[in-house]
């Protein structure tokens, strides 16, 4: 078998994956459109330009001989904080193809989790685009020694395009196995720490296949658009290596996603393919009252994140005529395991097992439960990550045998469907993004007036989860709806905004339990 390829069975159900054993991925998400007649193709739109499969392959190989131009060596880590745009794109994969890891970070991070992250990775290389130099470069000032390398993606002196401008436009691929480490995503842990879920090169094959092809029905036709940004294990399937692996087209939108500007994108670009959060599809449907866009291009519409309410679902079936098809994925999978196809979709449930997926629901003893119980969601397939960066005791602890437990409750019932029933911890998932109600607490006491905080999800009007806050002071009956407010402002200055709490209550005492940890879930039970 030729090095660097694999090869799609569909006589099996699912499709058979082959891969070579020296196998890079960039080479089939990359080079293989020169190969099948695709260069003066469009692989990317923005409002910017266009940008062709011809472009993107030399793009990603100036980006990965400026990487390696640097005295990189093989396997450093390149941390990416970059907007949705197409040096993403090169950065990403000139990086993989040249024999680095790249890392790519929420850009809605605050200086601290950059500083975390960067130690945490032994980073030799940080990237930015310039929209977040505010909280990224006291970051790494903040590290000794810190990164060799750092610049922004472009501006007045050292940057990616300079450096690009300066590299070879021809590159040949670094040697790599199918399951050698190809990049890491950062996720929260239920104690705010992120941790560093490593993903090997078959992965985004994996991903790609089973749910792109084989559950979404994507071909090359396709046009996608993601609300979901890049650095999001969901937006990067998404927007990235769907389209990729297909040949088809993304559209992106460097910017926050609001309901008007989603919708303008939309009527602009005509995506066949809308990828967004519950959230936002909430507001996009209250915009529908009084807006008339043109979502005519549409095929489907795709949720994760957080599980979709069914009344979101209905309304937005009535409204537009276009089904949203929901689904759970995670970082440590990479994408959408379970899911709601075309031809399936049903209200209220994330769907069915995607093709080359396992699923366990299992008891706090491990012992399978039945059906329609609900217990804990385990699942096994082929890009699931090998381990957490540096973090062996909570590697072992989630995952065992090629199975991982999500920490998601979870029942199934007879005919295959899952229904989810939320978190197994006391995590919440706020946009689609996980929060820990450790680091709101952990603020919100950092203010003056406050002595304990505890922090537990509720649903807004629309039924999505939004962190609620109860709060003793330290002067009793000092509460006020002026100092309510001003503790919400207190959080968004020094948190990703998405994580203030929306609500805010003053209590005498918190429920605890007789070593002193505070029983979230008498607070969500009132």
């Amino acid at each position: 078998m030729t090095a660097n390829t694999v090869t799609v069975d569909n006589s099996a159900s699912p499709a058979a994956l082959t891969f070579a054993d020296s196998f890079n991925v960039a080479v089939p998400f990359i080079d293989r459109h020169l190969d099948e007649g695709r260069g003066a193709k469009v692989a990317i739109r923005t409002d910017d330009g266009d940008t062709t499969y011809a472009e993107l392959a030399e793009g990603v190989n100036r980006a990965g001989n400026a990487l390696a131009g640097l005295g990189l060596a093989h396997g450093d880590r390149v941390i990416m904080a970059v907007k949705d745009c197409p040096a993403f794109f090169f950065l990403f994969w000139g990086a993989i193809k040249a024999g680095f890891v790249p890392v790519p970070v929420n850009s809605l991070l605050r200086r601290g989790d950059f500083e975390f992250i960067v130690a945490d990775s032994g980073a030799t290389c940080v990237v930015w685009s310039p929209e977040f130099a505010e909280e990224m470069v006291p970051a790494l000032d903040a590290l000794s020694p810190g990164p060799a390398y750092r610049f922004p993606t472009e501006g007045d002196g050292a940057s990616l395009a300079a450096l690009m401008a300066d590299a070879a436009a021809d590159l040949e691929p670094a040697p790599a196995t199918p399951d050698a480490d190809c990049f890491w995503l950062y996720t929260s842990g239920s104690t705010g720490t992120p941790k560093g879920a490593v993903h090997a090169h078959r992965d985004t094959v994996v991903t790609s296949q089973y749910y792109g092809v084989e559950t979404l029905g994507v071909t090359e036709d396709d046009v996608h658009f993601s609300a979901a940004k890049l650095f999001f294990a969901y937006g990067l399937g998404n927007a990235m290596t769907m389209p990729l692996w297909t040949g088809g087209q993304a559209v992106l939108f460097g910017g926050r996603p609001t309901a008007d500007i989603m919708f303008d994108y939309i009527e602009r670009h005509r995506p066949t393919l809308y990828y967004a959060v519950p959230t936002l599809f909430a507001a996009q449907l209250h915009l529908l009252e009084s807006a008339t866009p043109d979502l005519s291009s549409l095929r489907a519409c795709v949720s994760a994140g957080e599980p979709l309410p069914a009344n979101i679902f209905e309304r937005w079936h009535e409204r537009t005529g276009v089904r949203i098809l929901d689904g759970i994925g995670t970082t440590e999978i990479l994408h959408i395991f379970i899911a709601n196809g075309p031809d399936n979709a049903r209200p209220g449930v994330s769907g069915k097992l995607v093709p080359g997926y396992e699923a366990r629901i299992v008891d706090d003893d491990d012992n399978p439960t039945p059906i329609d119980e609900v217990g804990n969601l385990m699942i096994r397939g082929g890009s699931v990550t090998s381990r957490y960066w540096n973090q062996p005791e909570r590697t072992a602890a989630a995952i065992a045998d090629g199975w991982i437990r999500t920490g998601d409750s979870y029942s199934v019932n007879a005919d295959g469907h899952f229904t989810c029933h939320g978190r197994s911890d006391d995590m919440l998932k706020v946009g689609g993004i996980w929060v820990s109600p450790v680091e709101i607490e952990a603020r919100l006491m950092e203010h003056d007036a406050v002595l304990e905080a505890a922090i537990v999800g509720r649903g807004d009007d629309d039924e999505l989860i939004k962190p609620e806050a109860f709060v003793i002071l330290k002067e009793a009956g000092g509460g006020s709806d002026a100092l309510a407010d001003e503790l919400k402002t207190f959080c968004q200055e020094a948190l990703a905004r998405y994580k203030y709490p929306r609500w805010v209550h003053f209590v005498d005492e918190l429920p605890k339990t007789a070593t002193g940890k505070i029983q979230r879930f008498k607070l969500r039970d009132n």
